[in-house]
């Protein structure tokens, strides 16, 4: 089992933030928005792997980044400490090597220019939920810094692509939390940085983003699963839990897998033929018991994507889409 996948993706309900986004359906026939987000975003692996799967289905991801993948433990213990850690920490480890955050690098250019979203989970996975502000703006500046600079700490300054520096500075707009754990400094510190969404927190089920401070905010729902229909967090982290108690199970792999479909269909299929709430679904990039959720993922896309009122749009994507929606509904109204 990978050795970094508990503290990659501790997301269970104890530390989650709750929420019941205000209704405000769009006309009956707008587009089922898909929303699929990566949380780590890490494994060059998976990065080949799922920009293949974008492509062959015709989606668009959000990927939340955790900077301490941009750079070696060498470097952080000169350039990275978090809130309340010793310089050089990080729950969820570093690269390995220079060229392999050089291939990272590469990488989130490509997705960048096929337009997918590529957000910020922080640096070093910490827990967040007694930040202060200025905690928090020290974590966004590490991250900030780490993605400008990545280039050089892949020790390939020349290989900056051009417009790199620019969309380090000002093009990750996109932030959720690591645990999905909350403080009061976290918005203060999000609006000082220009972030114009936050993806942290967790509903009872699909739901419209919120507005706090102007800020949209979006949160995972919970989701039916499994023979008793009992709700989980529809992400793939809460599922590797509730199949084998977050124990790697590959020899029940196969029946992890139709499980999850069963799930994401039924949750689809509810939003679809109702009200058309956009359905968020979370990842991360570590393959749990045998790629099971991976592999729904992709089934589940093949299926869905492709349908002529359906999209699968990163979190950038979908609040153009929302807002048009909701001004059309608005405008029904009278």
């Amino acid at each position: 089992m990978p050795r970094n996948i508990f503290a990659l993706s501790l997301c269970l309900l104890p530390t989650a933030t709750f929420a019941d986004p205000p209704a405000a359906p769009p006309p009956a026939k707008e587009k089922q928005l898909v929303i699929v987000s990566f949380d780590g975003a890490h494994d060059n692996a998976l990065w080949e792997k799922s920009l293949a799967m974008a492509k062959r289905n015709g989606a668009h991801f959000t990927y939340f980044l955790s900077c301490t993948f941009l750079m070696t433990k060498a470097d952080a213990r000169q350039s990275y400490q978090a809130p309340g850690q010793k310089a050089g920490r990080s729950n969820v480890g570093f690269a390995q090597s220079r060229e392999e955050i050089a291939v990272r690098a590469g990488h989130i250019w490509e997705a960048h220019l096929e337009g997918h979203d590529i957000g910020s989970h922080a640096c070093g996975h910490f827990d967040g939920k007694g930040w202060s502000e200025a905690d928090w703006e020290s974590e966004f500046t590490a991250f900030r810094t780490a993605l400008v600079d990545v280039w050089k700490k892949a020790g390939q300054p020349e290989a900056e692509p051009e417009g790199w520096a620019d969309f380090a500075r000002s093009g990750v707009k996109g932030f959720r939390a690591p645990y999905l754990s909350l403080s009061d400094g976290l918005m203060p510190a999000l609006e000082a940085f220009r972030f114009t969404y936050d993806a942290s927190l967790v509903t009872k089920g699909p739901g419209w983003p919120m507005a706090q401070d102007g800020m949209p905010r979006f949160g995972l729902p919970l989701i039916p699963e499994g023979p008793s229909h009992r709700p989980v967090i529809g992400m793939d982290y809460n599922l590797f839990v509730r199949h084998s108690m977050g124990v790697e199970n590959r020899k029940d792999s196969a029946r992890f897998e139709e499980r999850t479909l069963a799930a994401y269909r039924e949750a689809f299929r509810k939003e679809y033929d109702g009200a058309r709430i956009p359905l968020q679904l979370g990842f991360h990039f570590v393959e749990m018991n045998g790629g099971a959720y991976w592999r729904a993922l992709d089934r589940f896309l093949t299926e869905t994507c492709k349908k002529p009122d359906v999209a699968c749009v990163s979190y950038a994507d979908a609040l153009p889409m929302i807002e048009d929606a909701r001004k059309k509904a608005d405008r029904s109204a009278f």
